[in-house]
């Protein structure tokens, strides 16, 4: 069975608390479990690693810590609604949860433009019928 990874120190968990303050302007209590992942695509077991979840904005976010200084991250919203950052493992904390915030930020922009009606080939003035032909 491989070794879990150690907890999330608190010199880690000061610094999401602050990147978490100055995102929502409000003290978010991120919150401790383990989560059972599978590091090695090679190997079939489990891996139980030290993870922060914490919910904000109607979206749930995780980070997991699979290695000293290596974190692993999402957010969703359902079950079968999940999001990543496009990127598989970080070797900075504060680069994975920042990156994690813009992404569901930018997420949460495209899905209200999506739900508003208004897309980038909507032009704003009907009227408008483009630079004259000369």
């Amino acid at each position: 069975m491989p070794i879990p990874p150690s907890d999330f120190t608190e010199a880690e968990l000061l610094d999401l608390g602050e990147i978490l303050q100055q995102r929502y302007c409000a003290v978010v209590e991120p919150q401790l479990a383990d989560s059972e992942l599978l590091l090695d695509p090679a190997q079939s077991e489990l891996t139980v690693c030290p993870t922060v979840y914490w919910s904000a904005r109607g979206a749930q976010f995780v980070v997991f810590k699979v290695a000293d200084s290596r974190y692993r991250c999402q957010f969703f919203y359902t079950d079968a609604d999940h999001y990543g950052t496009g990127r598989d493992e970080y070797d900075d904390l504060a680069s994975c949860v920042l990156t994690l915030l813009r992404v569901q930020s930018d997420h949460e922009r495209d899905s209200a433009t999506v739900s508003s009606g208004v897309s980038g080939a909507d032009p704003v003035d009907k009227d408008y019928q483009g630079p004259a032909i000369l």
